[in-house]
C-alpha cells in the first residue's frame, strides 16, 4: 500500500513538473495578441476590435434618402442639364460617400443619355445634386435619378456647417443671362471646397435653368463673390433665384470633419 502511494506521488510530481516545463515554453513561445489575430482578446469589445483596437463597427439602422424632384432642362443645342433634390431623414448619420445615376429617356423608356456621380449628404439636410451638358440628339420625354450605393457615418454633436448667400441677382443683356452674389462662410470652419448651386425657376415653380459654381479654399469667416453665366437668354421669365451654398465636410483635411466625425472615419477613410 505504502509502495502504491509512493509510486502515485512520484508519478504526479513528474506530471507537475513537466506541466510547468510546457507552460513555460508555451509563454514562451507563444505570439503576443495584436489587433489583427482574428480572435477577441486584451479587453477587446469584438474580435480585432475595442479595447486597444480600433472602435467596433455600429450597426447602422438609417431611413433611405428621398428623392423629392428630378428635373432636367435644354441647354444649347443637344445639350441638357439634370438636376434632383433629395432630402435625408436621419438626424444622427450622414453619407459621407453615395453614388447616382441621371438617365435621360425617351416616351419608351429607352435611355439617351446617361451620367454617374459621386456625392454627400449631411444629417437632415434637403440638398441638390445638378449635372450639367449631358448630350443627347433626340429631345427627352423625362430625367430618371437613381441612388447606387450609400457608405453612411454616424455625426457626433452635429452643428451644420453656415454657408450663407447674399446680395443675390438675375440679370439679363446683350443675349446672355447671369446669376451673382455674395457667399460667406459664418461658421468656425476653414473649407477646402464649397460649391454653390443654383436653380432658376419660372412662375409656376418649375426649373428654367441649373448653374453650379465651385469656389477653393474658403476660411472662416471670409466672404467671396461668385458669378455664373448662360450664353442665352430664357424663353419664360425667372421668378425665383434659389442658390446654395455645400461645404465638402467629409474632406479629412478639414477642420471639421476632425470635430464632429468619429475616429474609425479619420483615420481609416
Amino acid at each position: 500500500m505504502k509502495r502504491g502511494l509512493k509510486r502515485l506521488f512520484i508519478i504526479f510530481i513528474y506530471l507537475m513538473i513537466f506541466s510547468a516545463i510546457g507552460l513555460f515554453f508555451y509563454m514562451v513561445l507563444k505570439p503576443n495578441p495584436t489587433c489583427f489575430d482574428g480572435e477577441q482578446n486584451q479587453a477587446e469589445d469584438g474580435i480585432d476590435c475595442g479595447g486597444p483596437c480600433q472602435p467596433c463597427e455600429k450597426e447602422i439602422v438609417v431611413q433611405e434618402m428621398e428623392i423629392l424632384e428630378k428635373y432636367f432642362v435644354q441647354g444649347t443645342g443637344e445639350f441638357y442639364d439634370v438636376m434632383a433634390k433629395l432630402d435625408n431623414p436621419n438626424n444622427r448619420y450622414g453619407a459621407a460617400k453615395f453614388y447616382y445615376e441621371f438617365n435621360l429617356v425617351d416616351k419608351e423608356g429607352n435611355s439617351l443619355a446617361n451620367r454617374r456621380g459621386e456625392s454627400f449628404i449631411l444629417p437632415g439636410e434637403t440638398k441638390y445634386v445638378i449635372e450639367l451638358n449631358l448630350q443627347s440628339q433626340v429631345h427627352p420625354y423625362t430625367a430618371k435619378f437613381e441612388i447606387i450605393d450609400v457608405a453612411w457615418e454616424e455625426f457626433l454633436n452635429y452643428e451644420e456647417p453656415r454657408l450663407s448667400i447674399y446680395n443675390k441677382n438675375y440679370a439679363e443683356e446683350s443675349g446672355k443671362s447671369e446669376v451673382f452674389g455674395l457667399m460667406k462662410n459664418e461658421s468656425y470652419f476653414d473649407f477646402n471646397s464649397i460649391e454653390i448651386d443654383i436653380i432658376l425657376r419660372d412662375e409656376s415653380g418649375n426649373p428654367l435653368a441649373l448653374g453650379k459654381n465651385e469656389m477653393r479654399t474658403i476660411s472662416s469667416q471670409q466672404e467671396r463673390d461668385f458669378r455664373v453665366f448662360w450664353p442665352y437668354n430664357f424663353s419664360r421669365e425667372v421668378r425665383d433665384i434659389e442658390i446654395r451654398a455645400e461645404a465638402d465636410v467629409f474632406d479629412p483635411n478639414n477642420s471639421y470633419v476632425k470635430k464632429y466625425m468619429p475616429q474609425r472615419f479619420r483615420d481609416y477613410r
